[in-house]
């Protein structure tokens, strides 16, 4: 089994449904063009950094599915559950917040980090 999260960079008037927009939109088959925010770039390196998404694949990868899906706002991962998995979404939700990003749980309709509150997720 598994589950979805999403990291985002959001403007700072951004409210929760404008995330879940943007999520949306992420996991779609097209993408938006532009500049690459450099919060989501340092995030991906430091994230794959601890956790590889590309060959060799590690046994114990958290990632269900790889490589990660990364765009120029977003990184999209779809994270096992067990114990390599855990470890992973706590390090995605220090990296969010050392980086300022939003974190989307589509499972459970969740946005983590809005207005810079990593404590309580927001619905």
């Amino acid at each position: 089994m598994s589950f979805d999260l999403v990291v985002l960079s959001v403007e700072p008037s951004a409210t929760a449904d404008d995330v879940r927009q943007m999520a949306d939109h992420c996991t779609g088959m097209e993408h938006r063009d532009g500049e690459l925010d450099q919060r989501i770039v340092s995030f991906y390196e430091q994230l794959r950094a601890r956790f590889p998404d590309h060959p060799p694949y590690d046994p114990e990868s958290p990632w269900m599915s790889a490589p990660l899906a990364v765009g120029i706002d977003h990184v999209r991962m779809n994270i096992s559950y067990s114990p390599r998995g855990s470890e992973a979404v706590d390090v995605v939700l220090d990296l969010a917040e050392r980086h300022g990003l939003v974190i989307y749980d589509p499972q459970g309709d969740e946005v983590t980090g809005l207005r810079g509150d990593y404590e309580v997720p927001a619905r």
